[in-house]
């Protein structure tokens, strides 16, 4: 199946979700001298002349569909040219264009644009990410020998940062879509078409992009209205021309306008710049209209070192939302393809039963395909580093209604191309009981360099996902004395998996070990993502800097987690106790109000020191005291139990990015 099917997170136009508000009404009053500022600071030459109440029409081809080069040869011949809108990452694979076509395609008069590398919603990356989805997509189609000087937003996503830095990179303009007025419900009161020139250079308007809704009386009327009603540019998009049914997959995407439909609109489009003289059209490329010359390239920055150890993850337990209010957390993306609607959203509680968020996709209206979570298919920014010929340990907890779920993984190649890799077993619906999958990966193929995995959802239901896990197996650290019987093993492999612990020489862990002070900040300092520790002097007299961890018994003291003794000292050798244990916690999470209703224990009394500390660790299920009711405050904690501490408190106030 197409890249486009199986990344894109709905079938139908998405743009008036992702238009931020107001931004219609503030485009349109924008004076038509705008254009003459914003050429005169960019460097453009001015755009070709257009007559006053002259309709041009451009016939613009998203995504680099193969498809495509058919419709190319159609409108060729009958005199008019297109602009081939290509997102490097998409070409040269199965069912997309190669180099040879696009050479071909601009060799024979037609322009060819880029589109982002990886067809990224553009509003929901990283200020790097940012330049690497649009100037380095403009230096690959370069190094092609492709004449780039305009560009498409996917999905139309875009706002005042987007526009940037297409100016920025480079571009001469950046087109937009679903701002004409069309048989699309809701845009009755938008314009007939975009002015000449163009209010704003960066975001340019088209109409919906045409799909198999639209017939050929559809088409022509976005041409007719705009000749009845002053003229003006009417740029209109397609995707797939023809039967639009991927060969691997037998499914049609429903972006798709037949051959006789295209093909009788383009001789109708012909005759009309041919023989209309009372309400004239013409023909033009992107580049026609907007004129300028073509920019230097501009260098993207490179993608940052890969991650190899730990949880490759980025933004795991789904805390930290997307940006520009997306509905999909931080470095995830919806996915998905075939006859189906997705629907996702942000709930809450988490699989642990806290106030942590979750990601929830609703399928409906299911004929064929699938609905998907998936780390995002970018240049770098947020997809998991791979090795080839490595395997994954991948884990995710989930609950669903309907539908089967599985693992669906992805590999990014060398030249920044995402392409399917493979699907897990299956997993049958859990009726609402949060349960936790593992799989581990085949070798990762020769040559990429990136993975992405997450679950889907296969038919009517609902799937809600959380807390996932990536680790490279070359690094999964097993302890000999930790069987996967032991009461603690998903809690302790997770702790070393994350490398919060690394054990001991002999290959053990000693669950049973009581833990020392000294230990105990190790722990929490890794936990914390081993951060930088502010610069000071010695903060305890009985922790030299030759000490082991003194740099993270520094850290601790400066973020307030340990006040040492009357004494002065720290007493890193002493053991630590579980009522000391619960204020080391409590402190870390920055000393939160304590619940009215929080439990109690009937050996903690309002006289402890540590009180309301083991209070809100029972609170918070990061304890669950003994089988007899007691917490045993003085009893001195074990490496297991504080594995299960640390464990339980991340699922309460997971990092997030």
């Amino acid at each position: 199946m197409t890249l486009l099917q199986r990344y894109t997170a709905v079938s139908e136009p998405r743009h008036r979700a992702e238009r931020p508000p107001g931004r219609r009404k503030s485009r349109w009053l924008a004076a038509s001298t705008t254009v003459a500022l914003a050429a005169s600071l960019m460097g453009l030459t001015a755009p070709a002349a257009n007559a006053v109440g002259e309709t041009v029409v451009t016939l613009t081809f998203d995504d680099a569909n193969v498809d495509q080069v058919a419709a190319a040869a159609t409108i060729n011949s009958l005199g008019m040219h297109g602009t081939f809108f290509l997102p490097s990452g998409f070409m040269n694979r199965p069912n997309y264009m190669t180099t040879t076509d696009a050479q071909a395609l601009q060799a024979a008069g037609n322009e060819i644009g880029g589109h982002s590398v990886t067809h990224a919603d553009l509003t929901g990356v990283g200020t790097d990410e940012l330049a690497r989805q649009i100037c380095g997509d403009r230096v690959t189609l370069a190094g092609y020998g492709l004449d780039i000087q305009n560009f498409a937003y996917p999905f139309a996503a875009s706002n005042a940062t987007t526009e940037a830095e297409a100016a920025a990179c480079g571009y001469n303009s950046a087109r937009g879509l679903g701002d004409i007025r069309s048989k699309v419900v809701g845009s009755e009161t938008f314009p007939f078409a975009e002015t000449l020139p163009p209010g704003n250079l960066y975001y340019t308007g088209a109409p919906d992009q045409l799909d198999e809704t639209w017939t050929l009386a559809d088409i022509q009327t976005l041409v007719t209205q705009a000749q009845a009603n002053g003229g003006g540019w009417v740029q209109l998009t397609f995707h797939h021309v023809g039967t639009g049914i991927d060969p691997s997959s037998g499914v049609k995407d429903p972006l798709t306008v037949s051959t006789d439909t295209f093909n009788q609109f383009a001789t109708w489009l012909a005759n009309q710049a041919a023989t209309n003289t009372t309400n004239p059209v013409q023909v033009k490329t992107v580049k026609e209209v907007i004129g300028g010359t073509t920019k230097p390239l501009v260098a993207a920055p490179p993608p940052p070192a890969p991650q190899t150890t730990g949880n490759l993850i980025k933004n795991p337990s789904l805390e930290t939302p997307g940006l520009a209010g997306a509905i999909v957390p931080r470095c995830w993306q919806g996915g998905g393809y075939g006859t189906n609607t997705r629907t996702f959203s942000i709930v809450t509680p988490g699989h642990a039963g806290t106030a942590t968020a979750a990601e929830q996709l609703v399928v409906s209206g299911y004929t064929n395909g699938d609905g998907k979570l998936l780390p995002t298919l970018d240049t770098g920014e947020c997809a998991p580093s791979a090795t080839p010929g490595h395997t994954y340990l991948a884990k995710a907890w989930y609950k669903s209604t309907g539908g089967n779920t599985q693992f669906d993984l992805h590999y990014r190649t060398s030249t920044g191309t995402w392409v399917y890799w493979t699907s897990g077993p299956l997993y049958l619906p859990t009726n609402n009981v949060w349960t936790q999958v593992t799989y581990t990966t085949p070798a990762v193929p020769a040559g990429a360099t990136a993975i992405s995995l997450g679950l889907n959802i296969i038919n009517n239901g609902t799937l809600i996902t959380d807390d996932y896990e990536l680790y490279d197996t070359a690094g999964v650290k097993t302890f000999t004395d930790i069987p996967s019987t032991f009461l603690f093993y998903n809690e302790i492999s997770w702790m070393a998996n994350n490398l919060i612990t690394t054990g001991y020489a002999d290959g053990t862990f000693k669950p049973g070990l009581t833990l020392d002070r000294g230990m105990m900040a190790a722990f929490l300092y890794r936990f914390a993502g081993s951060p930088a520790v502010p610069a000071g002097a010695q903060r305890f007299p009985d922790v030299p800097t030759t000490h082991d961890f003194y740099k993270e018994i520094q850290w601790l003291a400066s973020q307030g987690i340990t006040q040492g003794f009357a004494d002065g000292g720290y007493h890193p050798y002493e053991q630590v106790n579980r009522d000391q244990m619960a204020a080391f916690l409590y402190r870390m999470n920055g000393k939160p109000a304590v619940s009215a209703t929080a439990p109690v224990f009937p050996d903690v009394g309002p006289g402890n020191g540590f009180y309301n500390e083991v209070r809100w660790l029972a609170d918070m299920k990061i304890t669950l005291g003994y089988a007899d009711g007691t917490f045993k405050p003085g009893a001195s904690i074990n490496r297991d139990q504080v594995a299960a501490f640390i464990y339980r408190y991340n699922l309460n106030f997971p990092k997030g990015m």
